[in-house]
């Protein structure tokens, strides 16, 4: 939608801003939901977690009722932290990740390329991803990673890589606090991506070599040019804010932190875009 005002256009994207779950960790899954209701966000991402409500299709439904807030999207188990939730078969935890959206009504299932380890999964990863997209009208959006860096020594921990741009994926989430630990350029990989770009997590990074996932607007990756550029061209997927909070000292802080991300997103998605001046018959 564009809105006409003295000589500039405000483009306002159908692009709906969510809040991970993972975002008021250590705080609990049903604290997010109140947080984001309270907040105005227009929706949630459940980061499927050790937190059994995380797990749970009843209990997320019962919350997303009462606050009136969508679930849009689900996070796989794919951290080390969560190796036993739903069981510990990578495949087994794409289809109950499948399952779950689909009963919750969300549109998008994140996940991680698989680590090196994980060998048999990655041989098959790639046709195995999109074999799943192509049984379900839920997006299984690949999400970027990164190396892992330890002593000065940078690992390749995920296959085929971390970076999923070059691979045959039909969805892809792109995180810029992931693009900052790695070194990617966040808006080239967005032109690339193009119509594969199913989701975003918003956050930001100092270029550090750990996750960050700043409030966006406190590091340095650009997450003004991606929002803007994400109304440009009119980006109907989801924003989801992936903030760290784990350092506020309290709820009030917290809460502060997930306003002014959501304050930033919405700022930035509604960019105004000048106009030439139109020239008068009247000289």
């Amino acid at each position: 939608m564009t809105v006409s005002s003295k000589g500039s256009t405000v483009r306002v994207p159908r692009a709906k801003v969510a809040l991970s779950t993972a975002s008021a960790y250590p705080e609990s899954t049903a604290t997010a939901f109140e947080m984001a209701a309270r907040l105005g966000y227009d929706g949630i991402e459940v980061m499927v977690s050790t937190d059994l409500v995380s797990q749970d299709v009843s209990a997320l439904q019962r919350l997303s009722d009462y606050h009136e807030l969508p679930i849009v999207a689900i996070h796989a188990p794919c951290l080390l932290i969560t190796q036993r939730v739903w069981g510990t078969e990578p495949w087994g935890k794409l289809q109950t990740a499948q399952r779950t959206a689909e009963q919750l009504g969300a549109s998008v299932v994140v996940v991680h390329p698989p680590f090196r380890w994980q060998r048999d999964y990655a041989k098959a990863f790639v046709s195995g991803v999109a074999a799943m997209n192509d049984e379900t009208d839920v997006r299984f959006a690949v999400e970027n990673m990164f190396p892992w860096r330890a002593r000065n020594r940078e690992i390749q921990a995920y296959l085929p890589d971390h970076d999923p741009t070059d691979e045959d994926y039909t969805s892809v989430t792109l995180d810029l606090s992931h693009t900052s630990v790695s070194g990617d350029d966040a808006m080239a990989m967005a032109r690339v991506l193009g119509d594969r770009l199913a989701h975003v997590h918003m956050g930001d990074g100092s270029g550090a070599a750990k996750d960050e996932h700043l409030v966006p607007g406190r590091g340095i990756q650009p997450c003004a040019a991606l929002l803007e550029y994400l109304a440009d061209v009119d980006y109907t997927g989801h924003v989801v804010l992936e903030v760290n909070t784990r350092r506020c000292t309290s709820r009030e802080e917290r809460e502060n932190d997930l306003a002014e991300a959501l304050a930033f997103t919405r700022l930035n998605l509604a960019t105004g875009i000048s106009q030439p001046p139109v020239e008068s018959e009247h000289r």
